[in-house]
């Protein structure tokens, strides 16, 4: 394993944190024509089906028993949760709000493995959470400000997704499913997803316009195919090839890109406030990840195989 990040992965993570930044923009669009319960189970059932071919091809072996079944199954709960929240989250609010909400999930797993996993919080941590702490509060106010409130209900779907992600990532962290192979624990996430979210669209009964669903295709393949296949199994190949300590520091980058993406594809409106809640939360994102120097100089594995 390489212990420093050269510019091929620099340039790989930049593309990753950009597709992830537009990723909120894209289920926004899909929501035009797909209902929530419905896209979110059909998305991951298309990356379930590729991942799980990407894996016959490479020979991972996926059927073995390892103990890994039930924590498995509450990672694809917790999974489908999170996801149901963003999708109903982005009928509500921005796709630029909404980013900045959901990408709480660092500070949310830093807090998590503290009181639960016992793992230490350190000076540039806490700073990182207070930082991020007032950018959620400066982006609520921003809301107040606004003569709709719906949004907020909006905002609270999306803090819930960052909750239900930061508790996956604890689970995994806290579980055999830190021993298994990151493509095994993303498969339980699509798998047990799909099945939720598909049983669930037909239980609350959701309607699907053919015409308008046609229309919004290429915003759902480009979940499904690019996001949730292509780039998970990209950011695989990186966990093998540099440590995870590093790599992670650069997640601060995804929100950056889904605000603009959100403003210069959807017209949505960038207040000083908002500009200011981003900086913040993106500042605490890299305080929180960013490697300790002793850290940077061993290799660290992690099997956090949840990004949005």
């Amino acid at each position: 394993m390489k212990t420093a990040l050269d510019l091929r992965a620099v340039l790989t993570l930049i593309v990753l944190c950009g597709s992830w930044g537009l990723n909120q923009v894209a289920i926004k669009v899909g929501l035009w024509g797909i209902p929530p319960a419905l896209q979110m189970g059909a998305r991951s059932a298309v990356a379930a089906l590729l991942v799980f071919g990407w894996c016959a091809l490479r020979g991972r072996k996926l059927f073995e028993p390892d103990g890994s079944l039930w924590p498995g199954l509450g990672a694809g709960l917790l999974f489908g949760a999170e996801f149901l929240a963003i999708f109903w989250g982005l009928q509500y609010t921005s796709a630029a709000r909404a980013v900045i909400f959901i990408y709480l999930t660092p500070f949310i797993v830093a807090l998590g493995a503290y009181f639960l996993l016992g793992e230490p919080l350190g000076l540039r941590k806490l700073v990182g959470l207070v930082l991020a702490f007032v950018g959620l509060v400066l982006a609520f106010f921003d809301e107040l400000s606004l003569p709709s409130r719906d949004a907020l209900f909006g905002d609270a779907l999306c803090i819930l997704a960052a909750v239900l992600w930061g508790a996956t990532t604890v689970l995994i962290k806290g579980s055999v499913l830190r021993e298994v192979s990151a493509e095994k624990t993303l498969l339980y996430q699509l798998a047990v997803s799909a099945l939720f979210g598909l049983a669930l669209s037909v239980l609350i009964g959701e309607q699907l316009d053919p015409a308008l669903a046609i229309a919004v295709v290429p915003a759902f393949l480009y979940q499904a195919i690019w996001v949730a296949a292509i780039t998970y199994v990209a950011w695989f190949a990186l966990i093998r090839d540099y440590p995870a300590s590093l790599l992670s520091s650069f997640t601060f980058l995804t929100p950056l890109f889904g605000v603009a993406f959100g403003a210069g594809l959807l017209g949505e409106p960038l207040s000083p406030r908002l500009i200011a809640a981003l900086v913040l939360v993106a500042a605490g994102i890299y305080l929180v990840n960013r490697p300790a120097r002793t850290a940077r100089r061993t290799r660290a594995r992690e099997a956090d195989a949840d990004v949005v």
